[in-house]
């Protein structure tokens, strides 16, 4: 089974709530949901975070929209108005996001 950039078979985009970023993770194609369901776990993307001081990732789960929605608290270091970080919004982390590789069938 090859292994792909997410990137390759999702779309996503970041915003900020203080010093919590929220980002949408959407596949192309539907059959892709349970791929990302299982691969992309909150101890993943907490892991990817965990350089910028990430304390929690929380999952939800949107099956209706065919999406996904994760909440990561503390990685902004301190957000847009405590930051001296070029991104204090959180933006890009949607492309971080985006380099998680999954295995698909």
């Amino acid at each position: 089974m090859p292994e792909v950039p997410l990137h390759a078979i999702a779309h996503s985009r970041a915003g900020d709530k203080g010093n919590r970023v929220n980002m949408s993770l959407m596949p192309y194609d539907p059959a892709h949901y349970a791929v990302i369901g299982e691969q992309v776990t909150e101890a993943r993307v907490l892991a990817l975070f965990a350089h910028r001081g990430a304390t929690r990732c929380r999952r939800y789960d949107l099956p209706n929209l065919g999406a996904f929605n994760f909440v990561v608290d503390d990685a902004l270091e301190g957000g847009v108005n405590g930051s001296l970080n070029l991104d204090g919004h959180g933006k890009t982390s949607s492309f971080r996001l985006l380099s998680l590789t999954v295995t698909i069938p």
